[in-house]
């Protein structure tokens, strides 16, 4: 499913880092929505009949820069997520999610964005018999991302503040089984945030303003990344894939790393979809002697936080015998974990605009 390993590395993530922590400190946090889903598809614009409304409730752990790299993003919260959205329209029904999440702060801590990843529960998932005009999720639990922007007050009276924003909320199942033409909730938040003894917690470390700045040589990188993905038919078969990547990467401070490399991609849904085109419309292009094949270079960049990292790349088929299937620009989104100094996995979804192709689970060596 996708993403859920990216969840599992916040998860693992958390835990390692907090588990020497003598004192921990938590807020809490809940906040009501009301939006709309955005036509980001003209596919669903049948499913777009109401305005979705519904809740988050959120725990979250406070950092106070005991680690640097906790001072180097200005004191950052981790946390849990659970989410309720009616999407209200008879066929999209009702969605629960759980998710980990980070907290950013900005302009003296009274803007937050804070960014979530998990997995979610549909209540009404498309089904060919009993719920065929649900195009939007065709399996019952989904990956999930949410976005939050709020300007924040903490601690006003007691413990207690107040905050109000917009939420974008994402669910999709990256082509995991289709059909998976997704949705987007635009919402405006209001809520409250009450902070946990907060009569006892203690001052920020500050920020050493002599930190030298740190680089490294350029560095090689081998990587693996696979899975199962669809044809992107209503129908359609799980395929496995692969793809073997090579870059070079150049870390350039302690919170960012450039990359830049190539890649070639193995897929048996692609193949087995030129094969279904070939069949299926004779009188077109597709002969079914197509070569499935594609090769890609990229460049991208990893925003370390700790052992975690976040994962941009954007990249191009130089190599694209097939261009009846997706876009020939791509992208890669998603979380990697540094398991020991050559060793590290990650958890992507690779995308051609809004449409997902396939989440990639990775092992890569550095060397």
């Amino acid at each position: 499913m996708k993403k859920i390993t990216l969840l599992l590395l916040l998860l693992i993530s958390s835990i390692s880092y907090s588990q020497n922590e003598i004192k921990k400190y938590y807020s809490l946090d809940a906040n009501y929505f009301y939006g709309t889903i955005l036509e980001h598809n003209p596919d669903i614009a049948h499913l777009i009949t109401g305005h979705p409304q519904g809740f988050i409730l959120s725990l979250n752990q406070k950092t106070y820069g005991l680690k640097a790299w906790e001072r180097r993003y200005n004191y950052p919260d981790f946390g849990y997520s659970f989410t309720y959205q009616n999407m209200e329209n008879q066929y999209l029904g009702k969605n629960y999610a759980l998710y980990a999440h980070f907290n950013f702060y900005f302009f003296q801590r009274n803007l937050m964005f804070r960014i979530g990843q998990g997995i979610a529960y549909a209540s009404s998932p498309y089904n060919p018999e009993t719920n065929y005009i649900n195009n939007a999720y065709g399996s019952r639990f989904l990956s999930s991302t949410y976005l939050m922007g709020n300007f924040q007050r903490q601690n006003i009276y007691k413990g207690f503040g107040i905050q109000a924003g917009v939420s974008v909320i994402h669910y999709s199942n990256a082509d995991f089984k289709s059909p998976n033409n997704s949705t987007n909730t635009l919402a405006f938040n209001l809520g409250v945030n009450y902070l946990l003894d907060y009569e006892n917690t203690p001052d920020f470390v500050p920020k050493d303003p002599n930190e030298k700045k740190y680089t490294e040589p350029f560095h090689y990188n081998f990587a693996l990344r696979g899975g199962v993905n669809t044809t992107g038919v209503i129908g359609s078969k799980q395929y496995p894939f692969l793809t073997i990547s090579a870059y070079a990467d150049k870390v350039i401070n302690k919170k960012s790393t450039l990359q830049a490399g190539t890649e070639i991609f193995f897929s048996k849904a692609l193949e087995e979809y030129i094969y279904y085109q070939s069949v299926a419309f004779p009188l077109e292009q597709t002969t079914g002697d197509e070569d499935s094949k594609r090769v890609g270079i990229f460049v991208g960049h990893l925003l370390t936080f700790n052992k975690m990292s976040l994962v941009t790349q954007f990249g191009y088929y130089v190599y694209y015998p097939y261009d009846n299937y997706v876009d020939q620009i791509y992208n890669r989104l998603g979380l990697q974990r540094k398991i020991s100094d050559h060793f590290w996995a990650s958890a992507t979804v690779r995308s051609h605009g809004a449409n997902a192709e396939a989440v990639e689970f990775s092992l890569g060596y550095r060397l």
